[in-house]
């Protein structure tokens, strides 16, 4: 082979090769978004939600501890509730858009995961990878119950794969662990749903969407959402739940318009 051809050939696979580590990378970009319209609407469900996980809570540790929960009832037991649906309407479903590399800044607030009564709180949110330049402040995890060891462990999940993110414990009242670093280990394409457990109590969870850009909401108890403030296009919008599912629509924006959609998701 002639050495022209070997320097053609190797030029362009390495620009085939930049090109796919570039297009595997988090590109948003936050800019002045002028005349944004928005997209609002209720994300509903079709069928019988699933019922409640029945959890003995006299069988785990702390047990006299964690009965104290407000939804414990007779003999220990709690019921959890993964599926929340009043009215046909189902709460806490993460709607982002997919396809977006430039628009509203991201949000500056900390998420923070309460470790309370033996459970977790929020149930459902959003995290995103950590920014190259910030070490701490994104996501923190609290332990707020007196005299009770915790253990939360953090996941990406994909199919029936765990890779563990970060594992603290966390002994006593106050204590605190700031994850925020772990979480400059995900990749588009290859991570979108963080699952939190305590090792001390397994039925201690929590769920969040991993997100790539700063249009996301959770939908409220009547399943409404509205996601604002969005530059002018076509825009690939999700309704995702962790226990349900997701569905996707093709919305077309336009300039100080509000949208309106309905997301429609089913017990699998």
């Amino acid at each position: 082979m002639k050495k022209t051809n070997l320097m053609a050939i190797t030029t362009v696979m390495a620009l085939a090769l930049a090109s796919n580590v570039q297009a595997k990378k988090s590109n948003y970009e936050e800019t002045q978004v002028a005349n944004g319209g928005s997209i609002s609407g209720n994300v509903m469900f079709k069928g019988t939600a699933p019922a409640p996980i029945m959890e003995d809570l006299s069988k785990g540790k702390n047990s006299e501890f964690c009965a104290t929960h407000p939804d414990t009832k007779e003999g220990g037991i709690r019921p959890r509730q993964k599926v929340v649906v009043q009215d046909g309407k189902l709460e806490n479903a993460v709607v982002l858009i997919e396809n977006i590399d430039k628009g509203k800044a991201w949000s500056k607030e900390t998420v923070n995961f309460d470790f309370r009564h033996c459970d977790i709180f929020p149930k459902v949110t959003v995290i995103r990878k950590t920014p190259k330049d910030q070490e701490e402040g994104l996501v923190k995890v609290t332990n707020q119950d007196e005299n009770t060891l915790h253990n939360p462990h953090g996941y990406s999940v994909k199919g029936a794969n765990r890779k563990t993110l970060f594992n603290k414990p966390l002994p006593s009242k106050g204590s605190e662990a700031d994850v925020t670093k772990s979480l400059k280990r995900f990749k588009p394409k290859k991570d979108s749903h963080f699952f939190l457990q305590c090792d001390q109590h397994n039925y201690m969870e929590a769920d969040a969407r991993i997100v790539w850009n700063p249009y996301y909401t959770v939908s409220a108890k009547d399943g409404s959402f509205t996601l604002d403030n969005i530059p002018a296009g076509k825009y690939k919008v999700t309704a995702w739940h962790p226990y349900v599912g997701e569905v996707t629509q093709e919305i077309t924006v336009a300039g100080e318009a509000k949208t309106s959609t309905n997301f429609e998701l089913a017990n699998p």
